[in-house]
């Protein structure tokens, strides 16, 4: 699987298994068959709730063959919290470390100075060895950059057909800042993409293929998630094949700037994805 290289060496898979929304026994069920399929990089996040059954897909895989992804919550961001957090998720993971480690949402109310000196923290115990971001602005990011110690390797941002961001992204691949897609696939709306149905039967590919194969195309790192077993398997398979110049190029006309969960406010009462007054 292609690879891109992190400011610490470390290799990023191009592919994803993303596992938002996924609970129970359909988490276990769905990283074990991502993992037989072939993919050896899995995200979650505190705030999925399903880390414990992540760690019991991954307990049997070798370590290190496997890039790990979790994220911290925003009313997690505090200096000692933020250390908790990562300590609780490496126990529920059954790991020793994670390879990435990503501010999940930004939280105006804690200081960013004071959340990234826990994760280089973090990094100097061993327990992160990839300190990243989600869903930040690049105002933000520059931020985070300019006053961070240890690299910020990734901005894991909603980008799919219908959101492309193109000044986000272009901004943070100049500044050597992997940008992973979350909802790449918008969370199915762009399946009543009509452009998206017609270049899926022209390639004999489904629309998750379609839409992966444009974002790997774009250097964006693709997270796509199901709990189907063929649709898993078949989401992997979008390597050994490229859309023409001009397909790529009709997708990209398709931004909408639509997001389906990064919108401009926040409910910042959710009990998960709040913060405490």
């Amino acid at each position: 699987m292609p690879t891109q290289t992190l400011p610490t060496g470390d290799e990023l898979p191009q592919l994803g298994f993303g596992t938002y929304a996924l609970d129970g026994e359909e988490t276990t069920d769905a990283v074990r068959t991502a993992l037989e399929a072939g993919y050896t990089h899995i995200d979650t996040a505190e705030g999925y709730e399903n880390e414990a059954e992540v760690g019991d897909a991954i307990a049997d895989v070798d370590r290190e063959e496997l890039f790990l992804t979790s994220k911290v919550l925003p009313k997690h961001l505090g200096y000692d919290s933020l250390i908790q957090s990562c300590e609780a998720s490496l126990d529920r993971l059954g790991t020793d470390y994670l390879d990435l480690y990503l501010i999940h949402w930004p939280n105006p109310a804690v200081s960013l100075r004071e959340s990234l000196d826990a994760m280089e923290t973090l990094v100097d115990r061993g327990l992160v060895r990839n300190v990243g971001v989600s869903n930040f602005t690049a105002y933000q990011l520059d931020c985070a950059q300019h006053i961070s110690d240890v690299p910020i390797a990734v901005n894991q941002i909603e980008f799919h057909p219908w959101f492309q961001r193109p000044d986000l992204v272009e901004f943070c691949q100049e500044a050597g800042v992997v940008v992973e897609a979350a909802a790449p696939l918008a969370r199915a709306e762009v399946f009543e993409d009509d452009l998206l149905q017609d270049l899926a039967e022209t390639y004999d590919r489904s629309i998750p293929q379609i839409v992966v194969n444009w974002a790997l195309q774009h250097d964006i790192v693709a997270l796509p998630k199901s709990s189907s077993p063929s649709h898993i398997r078949e989401n992997l398979d979008v390597f050994d094949w490229e859309l023409d110049a001009e397909d790529l190029a009709a997708i990209d006309e398709r931004d909408r700037e639509y997001p389906v969960y990064d919108t401009l406010t926040r409910d910042w009462s959710n009990d998960t994805y709040g913060i405490p007054r």
